[in-house]
């Protein structure tokens, strides 16, 4: 949407104007945005982050256990996970639509209460359906990130919005990171029920830290909520996510799986018809189509399928058996600290990409952050392809480049979105980018997965036992798709046409 400077240049003068007023671009007021940076905001907010995060990953340890913890079959404990997915993917973009709506600190303050009533439910569970719930409820918070984002747009400084924007989203690394080796050592010396009160807490702390350090709502849209839209969102997420994340088990060729996509594709088309008639719908289908917004978010699936990836092999090649084709045999919480580094190199190459934002544009920071992770990917199958044995320092080396080009990238996309969309549709459009990653660690979930599973050969345990890994071959099909996941990423960012800077918002 081209918009000249001088449409761009607001009137200091009107303090008692509303957000965005004749100003097409939705730009902001001198008055609402303090030349003081709100540092104890924006560390609530990234806190936050760091703790939405966390309930992806807290569940790990506990998978194997679960069966016997809430007395429930293997296959029905499995829910736990995807529940949580579901549940974060739906609420998302609904959650960022309301915050536009009715206020981004409310709903913030609805997302932690949330995590923390799920966190509660789960560490009181004696069962397998309570302990659901629990975790829908918890994924209920995963619209915290863009809406923190949204936030930071209202309340930062232009001139230091890059960096916010940054670190809130390597919390989401920080948070994966740390979630794994924290979670597996409380649940082995403290015990399971530690971690949800522990997340309880930590959700309760931040929504006290967001009453304390965030300003009040102003400037939202109000308006009438498209339920209709909302509850069309979520049966079509429902029937693309589910199927993906439970085809391996139901088969991929099953009249289930099949039926599920058609169902996504049917209910997707009319929910698109559907929200392109109504003036107030639950998401701009018009912005959602334009050229940056819609690259951006193609984008942001493939380094989601890159990312997710890569979360999923190295974890299994630390852990497999020293007998298997490609293992090292380390337990879950060794394993997790080798890995852990990348999270904190996430966090500091989200302020690298702050700074290129700045000085080269965020399109050309997405560009680059795909290509660091495609070098991660390229030294990977370089190894397995020349049949050299992988050492747990290679494996932190190539987390590392991802840590580091995940820093870069996602600290682009809201940049770039922000760039392209009114002040008052960031929180529906951020709700949006942050959906197509989690489409894209969902298909990267069901595709890497399918091929390391029909990669399957069987080894002998260091305990005698025969154990199921995949060989070389996986691996190296899963890595060569991701690469060209990332190169898909960093082609589509240099389309993307060039657009206004944040801190010409503001004059």
């Amino acid at each position: 949407m081209p918009v000249s400077a001088t449409d761009r240049t607001v009137s200091t003068s009107g303090a008692g104007s509303s957000p965005g007023a004749g100003n097409p671009t939705g730009g902001r007021h001198d008055n609402h945005v303090p030349q003081i940076h709100p540092r104890a905001a924006v560390t609530v907010l990234c806190t936050a982050g760091i703790v939405v995060a966390l309930m992806q990953t807290i569940i790990v340890p506990l998978i194997p256990a679960l069966p016997t913890l809430l007395h429930a079959e293997p296959g029905d404990t499995t829910w736990a996970l995807t529940i949580t997915l579901l549940a974060g993917a739906v609420i998302t973009p609904i959650g960022g639509r309301l915050g536009d709506m009715y206020g981004k600190r409310r709903m913030l303050l609805a997302s932690m209460a949330c995590v923390a009533a799920g966190s509660v439910v789960c560490a009181l569970s004696p069962s397998l359906l309570p302990f659901l719930i629990g975790r829908g409820l918890q994924g209920l918070g995963f619209g915290t990130i863009a809406l923190g984002i949204s936030v930071m747009r209202d309340i930062v400084p232009p001139l230091r919005l890059g960096s916010s924007v940054g670190t809130m989203s390597a919390s989401l690394g920080i948070g994966g990171a740390l979630g794994l080796p924290v979670a597996a050592l409380l649940a082995q010396h403290v015990g399971w029920h530690a971690l949800f009160w522990m997340c309880a807490v930590a959700a309760g702390l931040s929504a006290l830290g967001m009453i304390a350090t965030i300003p009040a709502d102003r400037g939202h849209s109000g308006g009438r909520f498209d339920i209709l839209g909302a509850l069309g969102l979520a049966v079509l997420l429902t029937c693309l996510l589910l199927p993906l994340s439970k085809g391996a088990s139901w088969g991929w060729g099953s009249p289930l799986t099949i039926g599920a996509f058609v169902a996504f594709v049917v209910i997707g088309s009319m929910w698109w018809l559907w929200e392109r008639r109504l003036p107030n719908a639950l998401i701009d289908t018009r912005i959602a189509v334009e050229r940056p917004v819609m690259l951006t978010n193609i984008a942001s699936v493939a380094t989601g399928f890159a990312f997710y990836s890569m979360q999923l092999m190295p974890i299994q090649v630390l852990m497999a058996p020293t007998a298997g084709p490609v293992g090292l045999g380390y337990q879950m919480v060794t394993a997790s600290l080798i890995l852990a580094p990348s999270g904190i190199l996430m966090f500091i190459f989200s302020h690298v990409s702050a700074w290129l934002t700045a000085h080269v544009g965020p399109r050309i920071s997405l560009s680059l952050g795909a290509t660091v992770i495609g070098v991660g990917y390229v030294v990977f199958i370089v190894v397995l392809a020349s049949g050299r044995d992988i050492t747990w320092w290679l494996m932190l080396m190539i987390a590392c480049l991802i840590g580091a080009g995940l820093g870069i990238a996602y600290a682009a996309m809201p940049a770039l979105i922000m760039r392209a969309v009114p002040i008052t549709q960031t929180g529906e459009a951020n709700g949006v980018n942050a959906l197509m990653r989690v489409v894209g660690t969902s298909t990267s979930a069901a595709v890497v997965g399918m091929i390391l599973t029909w990669s399957i050969v069987t080894v002998d345990g260091p305990d005698g036992t025969v154990t199921s890994v995949p060989d070389t071959s996986g691996y190296l099909t899963a890595s060569i798709i991701s690469l060209c996941a990332c190169a898909i990423a960093a082609g589509l960012a240099l389309a993307i046409p060039q657009g206004r800077r944040l801190d010409e918002e503001t004059v």
